[in-house]
């Protein structure tokens, strides 16, 4: 099994010089830095080290994974925040849940034993609800449906069209945005009846740069994804 670890970034060059040394040789087999055009010294910084660098034609997060698929070598995608809120240690705990046979494995902030110092009242609340709501729609177990560490087999992907603009395209025109992908692929995943598990991992604070949540516009977008999902898509084979 081959890792891919994806490293999306805009403006992290203080985030990415504390956090990617601490990404040990040998963890991985391909670093692939996305970068949504910094204006900072993100990109010198990716350069500087030896990393791979794709510098993305579309903004958002969601068109970072999608233009990045195809540049992606492992069999496995690890989607890592340089920015202070993922630990590089916990990358190989990740690598072993998956080597167990799953299908995604989620560093989960609300596992036991974890905790987000990231989070606000709303940020905290609005995650609370929208797992719980995803875990009665859909029959799944998660802790944490919104979090990006975490590491998923590259084929799945593209088997749960989360590589068509379709599958976001009538949120974002509603409420005006770019949505992530996590919150699409955690009820996919469940929908497909994918394995799936969590790991506890804590989530500190970041390092430096701005926090880019927009709390309102994508809440509004990521509900009427779990709502959406009930009656539009469905996993492969599915009847």
């Amino acid at each position: 099994m081959t890792i891919s670890l994806l490293v999306p970034t805009l403006n992290e060059e203080a985030g990415m010089r504390q956090i990617m040394p601490r990404i040990r040789p040998g963890w991985v087999d391909q670093i692939l830095v996305v970068d949504g055009g910094s204006t900072d010294g993100t990109q010198a910084y990716a350069r500087e080290r030896g990393y791979e660098l794709l510098v993305q034609k579309r903004p958002g997060m969601r068109h970072a994974y999608i233009e990045a698929l195809d540049r992606l070598t492992g069999d496995v995608v690890i989607t890592f925040s340089p920015d202070g809120n993922s630990i590089p240690e916990l990358i190989p705990a990740l690598i072993e849940k998956m080597r167990s046979g799953h299908d995604m494995v989620i560093v989960s902030r609300y596992a036991a034993g974890a905790k987000s110092q990231d989070d606000d009242a709303v940020t905290a609340f609005g995650n609370w609800l929208f797992t719980a709501l995803i875990n009665l729609l859909y029959g799944s177990r998660y802790t944490d449906s919104f979090v990006m560490f975490r590491a998923w087999r590259k084929d799945v992907f593209r088997r749960l069209d989360l590589d068509r603009d379709e599958s976001y395209r009538r949120e974002e025109r509603l409420f005006g945005t770019v949505v992530g992908v996590e919150p699409l692929l955690s009820i996919r995943a469940a929908k497909a009846r994918l394995r799936c598990a969590d790991i506890p991992g804590d989530e500190p604070p970041r390092y430096g740069g701005e926090r880019k949540l927009q709390v309102l516009r994508w809440g509004a977008a990521y509900l009427f994804e779990v709502f959406r999902e009930l009656a539009v898509w469905r996993a492969p084979g599915a009847r």
